[in-house]
């Protein structure tokens, strides 16, 4: 993620899950955050099944091969 003021880049590295949700919707609370980001995960194609290949699920962390299979399927937040 870029911000336009600060210039942070994205780092691919191992997020809890509210965390990297509130990447994606700094707007909303945490848990309305992880709510719609498991939700765009599920419509993503194939993208549940890539991370539970991965494990996910076991974990309130997403590993950071967990996070690249995201952010290649919905973009950098």
């Amino acid at each position: 993620m870029k911000d336009t003021q600060t210039q942070i880049e994205f780092r691919i590295r191992a997020y809890g899950r509210t965390e990297l949700a509130q990447l994606y919707c700094p707007t909303l609370t945490p848990g309305a955050a992880y709510r719609k980001l498991r939700q765009w995960i599920t419509l993503s194609p194939g993208l549940t099944a890539r991370l539970e290949t991965l494990g996910s699920g076991k974990s309130r962390t997403w590993t950071p091969a967990e996070v690249k299979e995201i952010v290649e399927a919905l973009g950098e937040p």
